[in-house]
């Protein structure tokens, strides 16, 4: 589903109502899983879909990216969370 497209454009132009619904017409993944998948409540990834929101929020963009496991090649690296690796001395 990576190489899609119309995945990748929804990613380059941050239209993430457009990934997540093409997302989920890829993967046949409801919304409610894709809500548990994401930390984003099932309405607001409704109103995210149709176009009545917009998710400009950086935590959350991360939360979202991350949720759908969306490859970091994909995102760049500052839309990703930070790695959980130990810090050095530790």
């Amino acid at each position: 589903m990576w190489d899609d497209g119309e995945v990748q454009q929804a990613l380059i132009s941050r239209d993430f109502g457009t990934l997540c619904l093409r997302i989920r017409g890829l993967t046949s993944i409801r919304q409610g899983d894709l809500a548990l998948l994401t930390g984003l409540s099932q309405p607001y990834l409704s109103m995210l879909e149709s176009g009545q929101r917009r998710l400009t929020n950086i935590d959350k963009i991360v939360t979202l990216l991350g949720g759908m496991d969306v490859p970091t090649v994909l995102t760049r690296p500052m839309l990703r969370p930070p790695s959980r690796a130990t810090s050095p001395g530790t």
